[in-house]
């Protein structure tokens, strides 16, 4: 098919990370593609906790930087982490100008909340536990607004077109009718800011779409993939059989909730100092700890929040409610989740990739801020501050904006979509041997099931996008030999020193690795 042409930057994805850039790319005419209408299957606007930002004259960047490095279990780029969080005042101010309803007290200062391994109350928030949504309800409205953004909803990005080395554009397919066949948008410049890869493992607080697509997409066209091994699981995802599993946030357990078990016994407290707020992987191998054994963890609000939890974290009695749960008087069962990919498309200063023509910001991208396990709070904090430096980055390397006619995508014809069958047997071949704990056996078992999974649907972009990612996970964390933050390898339980290096792979790389192993298989 002859390719579209078309002088607007190309956005890939719509959640907040995608709509900032967009907004600050103003007045240079922009496209963003997304599959859901605006900002809806975004993870961003699933998120519960807030914005990690030092806005207590008591606090200071220096000491948000400090709890960054801490959390990231020794490879955050500290230089990388002290800019974040410099900057990280400024956009919480910004998102307000721009009508976002952060909790404020009656004299006007934001109301804070302290979460794990943070060592001030420093996260802005709204309405409790609403916050993810309502940034996104303030900032859609804002896109809608905006003469130099159009929309493509309804629309998937499933490739990046190269041209003599270059990234010069995206195919995209219609997903209103199944997937279609893909169309060739050619653009000066691409960003993608499509979310992480939390949907690849079976549990999963991760809208349904986020299934490491984007990063797929990258890595195929050759784009390095940086700490492809740490994927954070979330402690108190709500165990109530759905999928996605509705999340308990943070917030909670820096309100006193407590986790106990089906005994009543506090586990955490011989966990770790810090107890219930300890680091994330600490907390989350403990709650997986007493799942496997049979010992059904629970988060227990009543003593610390009892009716208060309705009014102040609204949309987490509201799923309690969903399962026929009573947080008030109940406790509320929780498991271990897929949540935040802390690795992703590497990038530098500015947000650019290791390809020219694109950039990545958000949970797509791998900036050398999380490190090992990301601050709990700090993943919006990052969207803010690389979507606006991407932008940044891309204005000053194209000419000066001209005017931009409006795309349109001709009628396309159906096209391969992935086998659901195959998507379960990736989850769940992820769950089980790249997940909570992993080991050497487990993670060879699980990239030759990788290859069966990508050799039962070899022509299908999206089902390829969702195995090369999975791909790069295994096999980043079977060449980890150690345990590092959100990695945690039982045959090897300890950390090689206090600090680590960042892994770097291409999918070439990864994909040498998945042959090795797969050939070891007996025939």
């Amino acid at each position: 098919m002859t390719p579209i042409h078309t002088s607007r930057v190309i956005i890939v994805g719509a959640g907040l990370a995608a709509q900032y850039a967009a907004l600050k790319l103003a007045p240079r005419p922009v496209l963003m593609i997304s599959p859901e209408p605006l900002g809806t299957g975004a993870s961003s606007a699933w998120a519960q906790g807030g914005v990690a930002a030092a806005m207590d004259p008591a606090d200071s960047a220096e000491a948000h930087a400090r709890d960054t490095v801490t959390a990231g279990a020794g490879t955050v780029d500290a230089t990388v982490a002290r800019s974040v969080t410099e900057e990280a005042r400024r956009h919480i101010l910004d998102l307000t100008g721009l009508g976002t309803p952060f909790d404020r007290t009656e004299t006007g200062e934001y109301v804070l909340s302290r979460e794990a391994a943070h060592s001030f109350a420093r996260v802005v928030r709204v309405k409790g536990d609403q916050a993810g949504a309502e940034i996104m309800r303030a900032l859609s409205a804002q896109v809608r607004a905006a003469d130099h953004i159009q929309m493509l909803e309804g629309v998937m990005a499933t490739a990046l077109h190269m041209d003599g080395g270059r990234v010069a554009g995206v195919a995209v397919a219609r997903c209103d009718e199944g997937l279609s066949e893909s169309v060739i948008l050619i653009s000066p410049a691409v960003l993608l800011a499509g979310g992480g890869s939390g949907g690849l493992y079976a549990l999963t607080t991760n809208p349904p779409r986020i299934r490491g697509q984007v990063i797929g997409m990258a890595a195929r066209a050759g784009a390095d993939i940086a700490d492809a091994e740490f994927v954070q699981f979330h402690p108190t995802a709500i165990a109530c059989g759905t999928d996605p599993a509705p999340l308990a946030t943070e917030a909670l357990r820096g309100d006193g909730a407590i986790l106990v078990n089906r005994h009543g016994e506090r586990f955490m407290l011989d966990a770790h100092p810090d107890a219930e707020l300890a680091p994330r992987d600490i907390v989350a191998r403990a709650v997986y700890a007493q799942t496997q054994g049979g010992l059904a963890p629970a988060l227990d609000t009543r003593a610390a929040l009892g009716t208060k939890i309705l009014t102040d974290f609204p949309a987490v009695a509201a799923a309690c409610q969903q399962a026929g749960l009573d947080p008030v008087t109940q406790v509320i069962p929780v498991a271990a989740a897929a949540h935040y990919h802390m690795g992703g498309v590497a990038t530098d200063a500015d947000g650019a990739s290791t390809l020219p023509g694109l950039w990545a910001c958000g949970e797509v991208a791998s900036t050398g801020l999380h490190g090992a396990n990301r601050l709990a709070s700090n993943g919006l904090l990052e969207a803010l501050v690389y979507g606006r430096r991407c932008a940044l980055a891309i204005d000053a390397a194209l000419p000066a904006p001209t005017v931009a006619a409006p795309v349109t995508l001709p009628d396309l014809p159906a096209a391969e979509t992935p086998d659901p069958a195959l998507v379960a047997r990736l989850r769940q071949a992820m769950t089980d041997g790249a997940g909570v704990i992993r080991t050497a056996d487990g993670l060879n078992r699980t990239l030759t099931e990788i290859a069966a999974i990508e050799a039962a649907q070899p022509a299908c972009d999206a089902l390829l996008n969702m195995t090369a990612t999975a791909t790069l996970i295994a096999a980043a964390a079977l060449e980890r030999r150690e345990s590092r933050g959100a990695h945690f390898r039982s045959d090897f339980p300890h950390p090689d020193g206090a600090t680590g290096i960042r892994s770097l792979m291409t999918l070439t790389d990864a994909l040498a690795i998945r042959a090795t192993m797969t050939r070891k298989e007996p025939a």
